[in-house]
């Protein structure tokens, strides 16, 4: 079995049966929700920050749910599992190599990516990336929404 074949198994295999997709999380801190109209996937997603170290708050939970193809769905989910349990500012910085991992600038921080490495090779399809992408910055949005003291917070991306 190929390196890609085994990226695609497990890109697959978290579209089939997706982590951390639900409907609800409750209670959460954030809700964020993140469309992409050219394609139309959707995303919802609901962070619960753990502040019992006021220095350096922590994801305790996040929870996904939305509609769209295969990959952001996949992506989503390899997201969840690769922030849960990490300080908010290493999981943005985790998001900012799956960026730009996925606009080809390559892999850093390979093993803290989990199965999110699985999706380089999306990086080939221009037209896929923000796909692989939507879960991630509604993540990243879901932080900085957190951080400015809201609990909600839309984004269509063009």
């Amino acid at each position: 079995m190929s390196l890609d074949d085994l990226y695609q198994e497990i890109i697959l295999d978290h579209y089939r049966s997706p982590r951390n997709r639900s409907a609800d999380l409750d209670p959460h801190d954030v809700h964020v929700h993140h469309s992409n109209p050219l394609c139309g996937d959707e995303l919802d997603v609901r962070l619960r920050v753990d502040r019992s170290d006021p220095t350096a708050p922590t994801v305790d939970a996040l929870a996904f749910d939305g509609d769209g193809c295969a990959i952001s769905m996949a992506s989503a989910s390899a997201m969840s599992e690769a922030v849960v349990g990490r300080k908010l500012s290493d999981a943005e910085d985790l998001t900012e190599a799956f960026r730009l991992m996925m606009h080809g600038e390559g892999v850093k921080r390979e093993d803290d990516l989990l199965d999110g490495v699985a999706f380089q090779g999306i990086a080939k399809f221009p037209v896929r990336v923000k796909c692989a992408l939507l879960g991630w910055m509604a993540f990243k949005d879901a932080v900085t929404t957190y951080a400015a003291g809201r609990d909600e917070h839309r984004v269509t991306n063009d």
